[in-house]
This record gives C-alpha cells, sequence and structure tokens, in this order.
C-alpha cells in the first residue's frame, strides 16, 4: 500500500538528487586549465646566471634598457579543475579560465607536453635567430647565436629574442639602443621571414609585464582586443604585424619621427 508524501517529504526527496548532482558539479574534474601572470626575462641580460643571447663571429654593443618576454603559469595538465575552481578564477582579475586543449595538446603525458614545448622553443629559437640575421643581412654561417631561457617553453618569445639579437648586434641603427633606454615587453611568435603570430594569454602577459616594470608592451595585431581587456594603467599597447614594423615603431616611439600605431 502506497502513502502519499506530505509537501515538506516531497520537497526534501525531490531536493536530494539536486543537490548529490550540485555537489557532483563543484567537485567533478572539468576540461579547463586556470592560468595566472608568470615570470618574464629580459633577453638582453642574464637569467639564472646565463646569457640568454650569446654572439659570436660579429662584434657585440654594450645595451641599456629592457626587452622583456613574458609568461603565464597555467595548471598542469593532469591537475584536477573544479566548477569551484572555475567560478573563483572567473571573477578574479589576474586569473583566466582556458579549455585545457587550448593549453596542452590533449590526449598527450605530461612528459610528453613538455618534451613538445621545449621542441616548440628550439624552433621559435632557431626561426628568431634567422629572422633576425636576415634583416640585419649577415650570414649565419659567419654570426653564431646561442639562446638559453630556463623553464620555459613554446614559440610564445620568438619577437622578443629577434629584437634582443638586433639589439645587441645594430641598436637602433643609428648608434642608439632599440629600447631607447625603457623597459619593453612584449609576446609573439615569429617566422623565418619575420611575420608575428599571435599566442593566447595576453591580457594575463601585460599584468606579468607591468608588475616588472615594462612601461611598453609589444603585441600581435590580432590579440589588440585581448590586451586592451585587462590593461594596467601605464603600459602602453604597441600592436605588430611584423619584425619590420616592430623595429619601426621602436624607433620612432624613441625619435618622435614617424607614427607609432596603437591598439584601437
Amino acid at each position: 500500500m502506497l502513502s502519499r508524501l506530505t509537501r515538506p517529504q516531497a520537497l526534501a526527496v525531490c531536493a536530494a538528487p539536486v543537490v548529490a548532482l550540485l555537489a557532483t558539479a563543484v567537485f567533478a574534474p572539468l576540461p579547463f586549465s586556470l592560468a595566472q601572470p608568470g615570470m618574464t626575462a629580459n633577453v638582453l641580460a642574464d637569467n639564472k646566471g646565463t646569457p640568454v643571447i650569446t654572439i659570436s663571429g660579429a662584434p657585440v654593443r654594450k645595451t641599456t634598457g629592457q626587452l622583456r618576454m613574458t609568461t603565464i603559469e597555467a595548471t598542469n595538465p593532469d591537475t584536477r579543475v573544479s566548477l569551484g575552481d572555475v567560478l573563483s578564477a572567473w571573477f578574479a582579475t589576474d586569473k583566466a579560465v582556458m579549455p585545457r586543449d587550448s593549453v596542452y595538446p590533449s590526449g598527450q603525458s605530461t612528459k610528453q607536453i613538455e618534451e613538445h614545448n621545449t621542441a616548440q622553443m628550439k624552433e621559435s629559437q632557431d626561426e628568431a635567430t634567422q629572422a633576425a640575421l636576415d634583416y640585419l643581412h649577415l650570414s649565419d654561417e659567419k654570426v653564431k647565436v646561442t639562446l638559453k631561457l630556463a623553464d620555459v617553453g613554446g614559440p610564445s618569445a620568438g619577437l622578443l629574442f629577434t629584437l634582443g639579437i638586433i639589439d645587441k648586434l645594430d641598436g637602433n641603427g643609428s648608434g642608439g639602443d632599440l629600447t631607447g633606454g625603457r623597459n619593453i615587453a612584449g609576446t609573439g611568435t615569429i617566422d623565418a621571414d619575420g611575420k608575428v603570430g599571435a599566442v593566447g594569454g595576453v591580457a594575463l602577459k601585460t599584468q606579468a609585464a607591468r608588475r616588472d616594470g615594462a612601461t611598453v608592451f609589444l603585441v600581435p595585431k590580432d590579440e589588440c582586443s585581448d590586451a586592451k581587456s585587462e590593461l594596467p594603467k601605464g603600459l602602453r599597447l604597441i600592436p605588430v604585424t611584423t619584425l619590420k614594423g616592430a623595429v619601426s615603431s621602436l624607433a620612432a616611439l624613441e625619435t618622435g619621427k614617424g607614427s607609432v600605431p596603437s591598439c584601437r
């Protein structure tokens, strides 16, 4: 024989599965990574006791100013990210929620991902070197460039590596520094032809740059909107699409001659 449930009893019975589902959602792992501003490194100087850029076969200038490559720090690929973690990061200006597959290749182990990022960094360094030497009309058979940056993977430092090589070898082309003595940061991939590409995580990288004293940030033009979304006060954005454009913008910034593009 069935008995009728009172209204409070019915509500309790219905609520129990909902509470269970919510509890599961809160604590179940989700396919996201959490990111925050990471370290920056001046490619014109030493990093962890080792010069980032070493050049032989050509005279090297003594530089002033800084060229800072920027990074983000993301949770490890095997980190369990819950709904609570996502909601907390969603409302923080110094955090970002990113699909895990956009940060790490899917279906790979942590070791495979590390190897992938290392390979990307090596390829980026080779292309950065080629782009810089081609820009300066120098032969890679005579000029040897070694790039070392500990504990950083991926291709996003390419543009800054290239600018660092140019500054060490030729400066602004007129006896001065490419940086104009400024603390300049940025991000962007680069290919051997000098084309600058998007990287992701730009809003967090601008925060890392300003935290470490940068006043100018070179950003791939396609990522202007992201860069402006959480732009720290006192940081000027300069959009770039090519190496030549980046050098021209820095020269115009220093001399006051010519136009310096901006993100609109």
